[in-house]
């Protein structure tokens, strides 16, 4: 008989968005006894990355030491990337000394962490270098994500079927599945919805599911379902960035101002994609406006 996985139910609610629930519930007896075990290195890795989900940054950076193993210096690595943008050359150099140490540069939490911090830099072929070799669902995971934003569906339903042949049925490949049907879109939209509607059956709500069902019920042209339901994941965290990104497009569907959502946006998440691009739009008018006048 296998052992029981003593980590599943803080793996879900992380996977899910369920950050502050990862925290609480993180102290399990079993691995109290062994803190220098594997799954308790794994289960402190989360609850720092849950911390980091929330914005604690500065909690996981003075709480992990210069002694601690690998994979907490690159979690702490990922929370002072996104703490300190002006810092981020040197938070990327200290992350490709730790890569490029023989001893320790398979870690599959140091690769996830480079890739995650290469997908925020947009730089999609050095994240894949790290992350494309596979060897954890989280990794797969990763690359799906990396290779959706290349535009490449095709190749993210290749990892899509790797992590398929791994555990059909486990939350980080349903997760996958629904991030895939959404980029191929068409029919598929219809199949995300049901997945992320599982999940809301299955698990408490969370921002990420809520709008995981907006994101579809969107592209499905259901905007009042979607607005609802972002409503919903506004109600649960005022300052989630996706649930304010994603009522700013809903908002400007209906021809409603969406100055406000897009102001709290630029407040708490000035480094978001749609602010970035907002940006970018209102300089390219200006340009425009002073090449005529």
């Amino acid at each position: 008989m296998a052992a029981p996985d003593l980590l599943f139910g803080l793996r879900n609610n992380f996977y899910l968005g369920a950050y502050q629930a990862a925290i609480n519930n993180s102290e399990i007896p079993n691995l109290t006894l062994n803190p220098s075990s594997d799954d308790a290195l794994e289960r402190d890795s989360l609850v720092y990355r849950s911390y980091i989900a929330l914005g604690s940054y500065q909690l996981v950076i003075n709480e992990i030491h210069s002694s601690a193993p690998t994979p907490l210096q690159a979690v702490k690595l990922l929370a002072l990337y996104l703490s300190t943008p002006h810092h981020k050359e040197s938070v990327i150099s200290s992350l490709k000394d730790l890569l490029a140490d023989a001893a320790i540069a398979t870690n599959p939490t140091l690769r996830l962490i480079a890739g995650t911090i290469f997908l925020h830099e947009q730089d999609y072929n050095e994240a894949l270098k790290y992350t494309h070799p596979g060897g954890t669902l989280d990794l797969h995971a990763l690359n799906v994500q990396i290779f959706i934003k290349m535009n490449r569906s095709d190749h993210a339903e290749k990892q899509l079927k790797i992590m398929q042949q791994i555990d059909e049925d486990h939350t980080l490949t349903q997760l996958a599945n629904a991030w895939v049907d959404i980029a191929v879109g068409g029919s598929k939209i219809q199949e995300a919805y049901l997945i992320f509607q599982d999940f809301s059956e299955k698990y408490p709500m969370t921002c990420l599911v809520l709008n995981g069902k907006a994101v579809c019920c969107m592209l499905m042209g259901n905007f009042d379902e979607a607005e609802s339901l972002l409503i919903e994941a506004l109600n649960k965290d005022a300052k989630d960035p996706e649930t304010l990104a994603n009522l700013v497009v809903c908002s400007l569907h209906f021809g409603k101002s969406a100055s406000r959502f897009l102001n709290q946006l630029k407040l708490s998440h000035p480094e978001h994609t749609l602010v970035k691009r907002m940006a970018s739009a209102e300089e390219s008018f200006e340009r425009a406006i002073q090449s005529i006048a």
